[in-house]
């Protein structure tokens, strides 16, 4: 008796768990999962949650796109193509999202080395899954499953002056609403650098204005905004969220998953 129970205990596991991963592939495109490289299961606990935009910082190490936040922290092995391209192909090829006729995944790659040698070793490796990566060409944005967005020490001109691309630019706030969104696709910036609120309080009325005008060049541009450094309160998110920003950085995934399950229902009962 008790393993018949036991074994009906473990059933009942195993279709909650099914049931949770299952209601997670519905893609979140607002959240963000900020550094991602340091989780458990880099990019999958991610995509587990249907979090639909993920972190990754790279060095050039010995011919290898090491990820890794410090240099001296960057291990053989451990790279771009182990711990988030193959994965990613893997996954579109077998239909399991993100996918070319879906929501975009966005790979945020920060370069932290030299950006002009290291992105030119990353678009030679960028070829090699360019069945699954929004593109730039002669007939303007492709869009397809992963979209390739540089950051930290970005090759602008050496970006800029490319007729084809499989990656795009990370702006900053003097891109707003005025970047070419066929190269600046996101603007991120730091909170503390332009806003004041650390969400103890109300936001302010000059700083809600100042960050809806921010968010409307932004979105009249065909451009999607990012915040990082967001102060570590309940209060944000919502105004956040309120406000149209298209990420939501989050250290925690469950959190940032409920919260944006929570909006994404309340925004479809409001219809």
């Amino acid at each position: 008796m008790k393993t018949i129970l036991n074994t009906v205990f473990a059933v009942a596991l195993l279709v909650t768990g099914a049931a949770v991963a299952e209601e997670a592939v519905t893609p979140l495109t607002r959240g963000h999962s900020h550094n991602d490289y340091y989780r458990t299961q880099p990019l999958l606990d991610a995509l587990e949650r249907g979090i639909w935009s993920v972190e990754a910082d790279i060095f050039l190490i010995d011919g290898e796109l090491r990820v890794a936040h410090d240099r001296d922290k960057a291990k053989p092995g451990v790279t771009l193509e182990k711990l988030y391209l193959d994965p990613l192909l893997t996954r579109v090829r077998a239909g399991k999202g993100p996918t070319n006729d879906g929501p975009e995944l966005t790979l945020l790659i920060d370069i932290k080395d030299d950006g002009e040698t290291t992105y030119g070793h990353l678009r030679e490796v960028l070829k090699h899954y360019g069945e699954m990566l929004t593109s730039y060409g002669a007939e303007g944005v492709t869009p397809r499953a992963v979209k390739v967005v540089i950051s930290g020490s970005r090759p602008i001109a050496m970006m800029a002056a490319e007729t084809e691309r499989l990656a795009f630019l990370d702006g900053r706030i003097a891109d707003v609403g005025v970047g070419d969104p066929a190269l600046y696709p996101m603007v991120s910036m730091s909170w503390t650098s332009e806003f004041d609120w650390k969400g103890r309080d109300a936001i302010a009325p000059e700083e809600q204005a100042k960050l809806d005008e921010l968010v409307a060049k932004a979105h009249a541009r065909g451009q999607r905004i990012r915040f990082w450094g967001l102060p570590l309160r309940p209060a944000v998110w919502p105004v956040l969220y309120a406000a149209g920003v298209d990420y939501i950085n989050a250290d925690n995934l469950d959190r940032l998953r409920a919260f944006l399950l929570d909006q994404e229902g309340a925004a479809g009962a409001s219809r």
